[in-house]
């Protein structure tokens, strides 16, 4: 087991309501929901396959994107995109999943990951997931069967 320094899940998670704290301090990044607007970059490293491609057009079009163009992160991220192709395949090796998930913390693409980065992405307080509506119960009363003899079920 590792020991020594801070990794993405040690810890408290960050609040972005918590107010400013010496320990705490930085400001969260807000990323639209609509993503990163046009044309991914230009793949760089050699031979994609068409899986790493649709891999790479998918993951430029993500609000995270904008932090990643921002810091000239496309290498990162075309690794972050080789390695997870290649866990894929039957019989790779489990630390390469490990590697992956390590991956996509560090490039935000995970909840923690977003977290650690105090990034968060600004959804419309109308704009509703889907199956997120709840129907509404009815009352505890109500959902009860009265059986012969004045019993209940």
């Amino acid at each position: 087991m590792a020991s020594g320094g801070a990794r993405v899940r040690s810890g408290p998670a960050p609040d972005p309501n918590a107010l400013a704290r010496e320990r705490d301090a930085g400001e969260w990044i807000e990323l639209p929901a609509s993503g990163r607007p046009g044309e991914p970059p230009i793949w760089p490293l050699v031979s994609p396959s068409s899986r790493e491609m649709e891999l790479w057009e998918r993951l430029w079009a993500m609000p995270q994107a904008l932090m990643w163009e921002r810091f000239a992160q496309e290498l990162e991220v075309a690794l972050y995109v080789r390695r997870l192709g290649e866990s894929e395949r039957p019989k790779s090796p489990i630390i390469l999943g490990t590697l992956v998930r390590q991956m996509a913390d560090s490039l935000g693409l995970t909840t923690p990951g977003m977290r650690a980065n105090r990034w968060k992405v600004n959804r419309a307080p109308e704009a509703v997931l889907p199956g997120a509506a709840v129907a509404p119960r009815a009352a505890a009363r109500t959902r009860l069967t009265v059986l012969a003899g004045g019993d209940t079920a």
